[in-house]
């Protein structure tokens, strides 16, 4: 019976894992599966495998939920599934263990834009590779929920609509002054922090829609925007996610 542990490694610790195993089963085989794979078409395509027989359904739901897609290299001791940190493009099967395209991935140099916002606090920055290039964060005055009725409560939240309207405004304004010069550079797009907040400022940043074709998944686990969340945020996204099935004695 197998049984999986979860977690995240960071781009270097990911390479190295991935030639770690590379060290390993003399039987194995590799799956590269691109996102967006719908989940019978993966199993269609394991099917013609027969050493695929043996990976378990939970690791094909697995895989067909990532947003980036998802590496399987499932041998006779060692049975990995990688969640990449960026798009795979294609699929791809071997009877053999092929870590080229993983980290062909993991080493290109790319441009990314991120911007983590929740109200009151605001982080913006690009970095290259996991350099930060550029980088802004700041604060500004909105309330918080007032609990109580009546109409001081009405015009406590007018009040606080208004702060969000100007608050948005302003990261609007420094998005486009550091994004500007990057517009046709930035290879991903990032947002961070609360989701609401995240779909208010697109709604109020017009600026913002020529990325939406270039978005990564949004990091919503993280505390109020300051410089080292940002750039805990940048090692963050060039991480990956591993889930790892061992036999249970």
């Amino acid at each position: 019976m197998l049984y999986d542990r979860n977690f995240k490694l960071t781009r270097e610790k990911t390479i190295a894992l991935l030639h770690q195993l590379e060290t390993g089963d003399n039987s194995i085989i590799t799956v590269y599966l691109p996102s967006g794979m719908p989940m019978v078409d993966i199993e269609i395509l394991l099917k013609r495998n027969p050493l695929a027989q043996t990976i378990p359904a939970d690791a094909i739901r697995l895989a067909a939920v990532s947003m980036t897609g998802s590496i399987l290299f499932w041998g006779t001791s060692r049975k990995y599934l990688i969640s990449p940190p960026f798009p795979l493009k294609e699929k791809y099967i071997t009877n053999d263990y092929d870590i080229e395209p993983m980290c062909s991935l993991l080493t290109q140099g790319l441009t990314i834009g991120i911007i983590l916002v929740r109200l009151g606090y605001y982080s913006i920055g690009i970095c290259q590779d996991e350099k930060l290039i550029e980088h802004i964060t700041g604060t500004g005055l909105v309330h918080g929920r007032q609990r109580q009725g009546g109409s001081s409560a009405a015009r406590f939240q007018r009040r606080r609509k208004d702060q969000t309207h100007h608050f948005l405004e302003r990261v609007g304004e420094h998005i486009r002054e550091k994004f500007e010069p990057y517009t046709k550079k930035l290879d991903y797009m990032v947002y961070g922090g609360a989701r609401t907040t995240i779909n208010q400022l697109k709604k109020q940043c017009p600026f913002l829609q020529q990325f939406e074709n270039r978005l990564l998944p949004p990091l919503l686990e993280i505390p109020d925007p300051r410089l080292n969340v940002l750039e805990k945020a940048v090692t963050n996204i060039w991480s990956s996610k591993i889930t790892e099935w061992q036999d249970k004695n």
